[in-house]
């Protein structure tokens, strides 16, 4: 279902209504229209999801993860939407059936931001028991193993309610993906966060365009495909395939991420104990050239490792 005449269509794109989503979905309007010479064009369509509606609970207590994707999942199948743009890490590894991921552009930074007013460059020079306001608890737990003495208090809303919050004193620091802090011009409000001190959550950076392939015409598909970046691709496939061996959901603490170093891949996974006190790690390294299934056993892989090395049952976060 494509809006328009034979010559020139248009294309419905949903999205999430936050500032950050909008720079997202607006950047592959515009590289859609690009790369069809005018041909093609995109008409933002937001959209408030149960994600957003959250200001003080963590997601775990709402449902988990999906909040921030379904309400654009159910316009993209009902037609009022052909295709639906996400940030990777919001994606549950299961999609709604007739749904498919088919592009994933360039990857921004994939690391977190540190961000506090003291001037001060990473978690660990914090005062101590300092209050860091977090809702992701990847980053609570990763937070906690690096600083046991540290208070976690939560922190929801977009970049600039987390922000605001931040200003008023209802925490002494928080974090932000770089990615989006980039998106939005504002990445020097954060210090990057090493991969190897707090590895990202899997898709972290990464943009994914949504769609149901057997509704679109195969010079839309074509032109979708078009926005594919080889390598983040890759990445994505390793990182999905971690989640979803892991059947990651918000109740456990896991990062997973895959990099191009020294001329081959390398994929590092972990799941950590809820306060920190325990994490369990995998690295794995595959070819250059690994294919797409490669890559996706290489993050499958470190999931099977994990799992086993925690005796088969993830540690999760109760209700709070």
């Amino acid at each position: 279902m494509v809006a328009g005449s034979a010559s020139r269509r248009t294309l419905k794109i949903g999205t999430r209504g936050s500032p950050l989503a909008l720079v997202q979905a607006r950047d592959v309007a515009a590289d859609l229209e690009r790369l069809s010479n005018g041909e093609v064009t995109g008409e933002i369509v937001t959209f408030t999801t149960g994600g957003d509606k959250l200001t003080t609970e963590r997601l775990i207590n709402a449902g988990g993860k999906g909040l921030f994707t379904r309400e654009i999942d159910a316009a993209v199948d009902d037609g009022r939407c052909d295709i639906g743009v996400h940030s990777l890490k919001d994606v549950p590894g299961a999609l709604p059936d007739g749904q498919a991921l088919l592009a994933y552009p360039l990857r921004e930074d994939p690391r977190d931001g540190f961000i506090n007013r003291a001037g001060l460059k990473s978690p660990k020079d914090l005062p101590k028991n300092a209050t860091v306001g977090t809702a992701s608890l990847r980053r609570e737990s990763q937070t906690l193993a690096m600083r046991p003495d540290l208070n976690i208090v939560t922190f929801r809303g977009n970049v600039q309610t987390r922000l605001r919050k931040l200003d008023e004193g209802q925490a002494d620091a928080t974090y932000l993906a770089m990615a989006g802090l980039q998106r939005l011009d504002m990445a020097h409000v954060a210090e990057p966060v090493p991969v190897k001190e707090m590895i990202p959550a899997a898709g972290q950076g990464i943009v994914a365009i949504a769609a149901r392939p057997d509704d679109l015409d195969q010079d839309i598909l074509d032109l979708i495909h078009q926005l594919n970046h080889a390598e983040t691709r890759l990445a994505a496939m390793a990182e999905r395939a971690f989640l979803v061996e892991l059947d990651g959901s918000c109740r456990t603490a896991m990062g997973g991420h895959a990099w191009q170093e020294e001329g081959v891949w390398k994929f590092s996974g972990e799941v950590l104990k809820p306060d920190g006190s325990h994490r369990w790690v995998h690295q794995g390294v595959a070819q250059i050239d690994a294919s797409e299934a490669e890559m996706a056993a290489l993050g499958r892989q470190a999931g099977e490792q994990i799992r086993a090395a925690a005796g088969g049952n993830l540690p999760a976060f109760d209700d709070v």
